[in-house]
């Protein structure tokens, strides 16, 4: 089998940074959400919640993507026996607030410059009539759960997280503390204590 580009990356990554990065119960959530990210993610806080229930910081700035491998992470969260804090930077987007969400409200925080974003879920239909009516019922399906969701999250009613996410919903940082989104504003490490 050939080696692959990203075999390659991994080989040469620093073991005693490795260690120390295991070490400070971090967990870095970057990019698009897509399986091999969620796959990553997850088995570092299952590793993290077996080596011990202190919490775990997940550091998250991402534009979404794939829904169902945002759910698994956002589950995850919710499984494992460590309180999980996430802390948004960047931007916190679509499948990225998914999981962002996965703490409790206590649990999450955001850099002052972090943008939001909540929108209704997309996907691209096609192929016989049948199937896109399967496949538009499941997208409405999506939406209702999401809604319900984020309804729970934040506080907010499911009617009004479905009326405000008709198109993109951004919040600042500000916006996303009065919205229910995000607990505190923090602006360095000392803040998590």
């Amino acid at each position: 089998m050939a080696e692959t580009k990203d075999d390659k990356d991994d080989k040469s990554k620093n073991p005693q940074i490795e260690q120390l990065f295991f070490k400070s119960r971090s967990v870095i959530v970057a990019g698009e959400i897509n399986d091999k990210l969620a796959s990553r993610v997850t088995t570092h806080l299952l590793a993290l919640a077996q080596d011990s229930d202190d919490p775990i910081n997940m550091y998250i700035s991402s534009p979404g993507g794939h829904v169902e491998s945002g759910d698994m992470v956002h589950d995850m969260i919710k499984f494992i026996r460590p309180k999980v804090r996430t802390i948004g930077s960047g931007w916190v987007a679509s499948a990225g607030a998914l999981i962002f969400v996965g703490a409790d409200r206590a649990d999450r925080y955001c850099l002052p410059n972090t943008r939001f974003l909540l929108h209704q879920p997309s996907g691209g239909i096609g192929g016989k009539v049948s199937d896109m009516q399967i496949q538009a019922e499941q997208i409405q399906k999506m939406r209702e759960r999401f809604d319900k969701l984020f309804a729970e999250a934040t506080g907010q009613t499911a009617e009004k997280i479905a009326k405000d996410t008709q198109r993109d919903f951004w919040l600042t940082a500000k916006e996303a503390i009065d919205y229910g989104l995000c607990g505190k504003i923090i602006e360095n490490m000392d803040d998590l204590a």
